[in-house]
């Protein structure tokens, strides 16, 4: 439970808050389980706090400084953290559906399990993040920088990755139906066993990404390059390979009924 010093002087106001943080840097603030749905807390010194199990479901975070703070289990539900620095956090089992995260930072930060359905995360910065078996589904992160992050198991059905970095990011078994990936960067990205079923990757940069028993039925891979890719025992069912650039993939096993080929294959 939080410790209602703490919480009586976050609730103080800003200016208490940040001057009595200044002369007791070596407390350990405790605000786990406390009530600030809705809050106004713009800013706001949080770094390093605990804030497990805390409901700051629509509290305005705008630039709050919550690096390295601990939200595991906590309710973020359609919570304003728009540039907020949230490198190095633990949202494990948070819910964060709905919440605006526009260019966020998010680096290094723990969201395995999270529930960020919905989420705007347009811009952020996730590089190098966890997020093993999060919920992604209908999530905006056009644009977002999810380079190396951990994202195996990920729910990403229906999410907008236009234009996001995934380079080298590990994707396997994923799931990423009717994703949109259009001018998605995935090289070297591992997508081993990924559901991309209808997904959307027209200009994809998939340059020796590994799509080893991939499901890509009914995927449009329109002018994609997918130079050196891994696409052995892929499922390519009813997919669109048109103009794409599969020079030196792996091919073997790959299932090609129904597919509509490149010109250079339907010349050979």
């Amino acid at each position: 439970m939080a410790n209602l010093e703490h919480l009586t002087l976050l609730k103080a106001g800003a200016v208490t808050w940040v001057k009595w943080r200044q002369q007791n840097p070596q407390i350990k603030l405790d605000l786990s389980a406390a009530d600030l749905k809705g809050d106004n807390l713009r800013g706001a010194d949080l770094q390093e706090v605990n804030l497990n199990k805390v409901d700051l479901s629509h509290a305005l975070l705008v630039r709050a400084n919550l690096k390295s703070a601990d939200l595991s289990g906590a309710n973020l539900h359609q919570a304003t953290l728009i540039e907020a620095n949230l490198t190095a956090a633990n949202f494990s089992v948070a819910n964060l559906s709905s919440a605006v995260l526009t260019q966020a930072n998010l680096s290094h930060a723990n969201l395995i399990g999270s529930d960020l359905s919905q989420a705007n995360l347009q811009s952020a910065v996730i590089f190098n993040a966890n997020l093993i078996g999060t919920d992604l589904r209908d999530a905006n992160l056009r644009d977002a920088d999810l380079g190396t992050a951990q994202l195996m198991r990920t729910n990403l059905c229906f999410a907008n990755l236009m234009g996001a970095n995934l380079i080298a990011a590990n994707l396997s078994e994923a799931i990423l139906h009717a994703a949109e990936l259009m001018g998605t960067y995935l090289y070297q990205t591992n997508l081993y066993k990924a559901n991309l079923t209808q997904a959307h990757l027209s200009g994809a940069y998939l340059l020796r990404a590994n799509l080893r028993e991939a499901d890509l039925r009914g995927a449009n891979l329109s002018w994609a390059n997918l130079s050196r890719a891994n696409l052995a025992g892929a499922n390519l069912q009813g997919a669109n390979l048109r103009g794409a650039n599969l020079q030196d993939a792996n091919l073997i096993g790959v299932n090609f009924q129904d597919t509509i080929m490149p010109d250079f294959y339907k010349r050979v």
